[in-house]
């Protein structure tokens, strides 16, 4: 039977086209920057988008529904052949689920000029055909364990179906049903699959060095509680973000995965940012679900759209780039460590998480710290562009070299 480093090695096309991660992490940090650029523009009235969403609204948008879901794909196109034993998508196929990601974000560009249901349809396809693909893997190999991954995405994609209707009807898709169905979900794959990976990750580069305190095997009752206890404050923050019963739930439930990560051995990780930075950025679960829940049962310190920026950009993009930097290097033959520049893109994308929580409490600098804000998520994507773009363009060579 064909191995999977068979199947990639038999292919003679471009490098890109190879791995399912190359094209769309390399998608997904060009387009995070790029739209980041685009929305500074439109913050200063140089720039107007042909885009049938308010500028907010597609800003949002093209986060969550544009940058995430391109990396959801590269990571399960990445992960599904390894939990199911079966070879990976490559070549003129991964080219096409590729190019229907792209005509999903050209399409929210342009549609304006489009009807809504178009737009809709054309923004679905990718989400919708790759969960075709992944339940085809999962039932062929028998990995029933990971359906709930394949859950998460639907719920994921019915999120963006919601947001383009409420688009549609001419609501405030930015802070409607859709964005928090969709963020909802994301946050759920970051506890259930960074509760996998995290502790994994922490354990087996602990191990390599010597005794001392190990993570807690991860998935234990209180793992399941504590994930429950999520899923339900999530549930109802979707339903009724500012209720008092809803902050109490998402406070409850901060509690609760802050002890869990606490499990997970992460103040012995110092010395190597790979294993650091996965801590800190499942640090940003609790840490939204406090903010958000106070912002419920209180008047309000930071705003609403300030505190979300904890989950939007504090959760899930410090993961999914710490994510696609270990990746990236892991599958291209390079050592699992981290150089200077893949430090200094973390601790950017932090600055940029910190000034928009700022800007909500200093109303008067606002506009100063939004523009720090978006300058440091350039850094920190656009970084990882230029730091791993040429990885992710060029073969695995046949010996390591060290990390950029």
């Amino acid at each position: 039977m064909t191995s999977t480093a068979e199947q990639m090695r038999s292919w003679r096309g471009p490098a890109v086209l190879s791995f399912g991660f190359r094209p769309f992490f390399l998608g997904a940090g060009l387009w995070a920057a790029g739209v980041m650029a685009l929305w500074v523009l439109m913050l200063t009235g140089a720039l107007s988008l042909p885009t049938g969403f308010d500028p907010v609204s597609w800003h949002a948008h093209e986060f969550l529904f544009g940058y995430l879901a391109a990396v959801i794909a590269g990571f399960m196109l990445t992960a599904v052949p390894n939990w199911t034993g079966r070879l990976p998508i490559v070549g003129w196929p991964l080219a096409s689920l590729a190019a229907l990601w792209l005509l999903g974000r050209v399409a929210v560009l342009v549609s304006a000029g489009v009807p809504p249901m178009a737009v809709a349809l054309m923004d679905l396809a990718m989400p919708v055909v790759l969960g075709a693909v992944m339940l085809r893997e999962i039932v062929a190999g028998k990995n029933w364990r990971n359906l709930i991954v394949l859950v998460m995405l639907a719920v994921f994609a019915l999120g963006n179906g919601l947001f383009h209707w409420e688009a549609a009807r001419g609501n405030y898709a930015g802070q409607g049903y859709g964005l928090r169905v969709g963020l909802a979900a994301v946050v759920m794959m970051i506890a259930v699959i960074g509760g996998r990976i995290i502790p994994s990750f922490t354990r087996n580069w602990l191990a390599r060095r010597g005794p001392g305190r190990l993570p807690v095997t991860p998935m234990q009752r209180f793992d399941k509680l504590a994930l429950l206890l999520l899923l339900g404050a999530l549930g109802m923050w979707v339903v009724r973000p500012d209720g008092l019963a809803t902050g109490g739930a998402l406070v409850v439930a901060g509690v609760c995965h802050a002890m869990r990560l606490a499990r997970w051995a992460g103040d012995r990780t110092g010395a190597e940012p790979l294993v650091w930075v996965l801590h800190l950025a499942y640090a940003f679960v609790p840490l939204g679900a406090f903010a958000i829940g106070l912002e419920g049962l209180s008047s309000g310190i930071f705003g609403m759209a300030a505190v979300q920026h904890l989950w939007m950009a504090g959760a899930a993009g410090l993961m999914t780039l710490a994510v696609m930097t270990r990746a990236t290097l892991g599958h291209t033959g390079r050592p699992l460590t981290a150089g200077g520049g893949t430090v200094a893109i973390y601790l950017v994308l932090v600055v940029s998480v910190l000034a928009r929580l700022a800007a909500g409490v200093l109303p008067a600098e606002a506009g100063m710290l939004h523009a720090l804000s978006g300058a440091a998520w350039i850094g920190a994507f656009g970084g990882f562009a230029v730091l791993y773009g040429p990885l992710m363009l060029r073969q695995k060579p046949a010996k390591t070299i060290p990390a950029a």
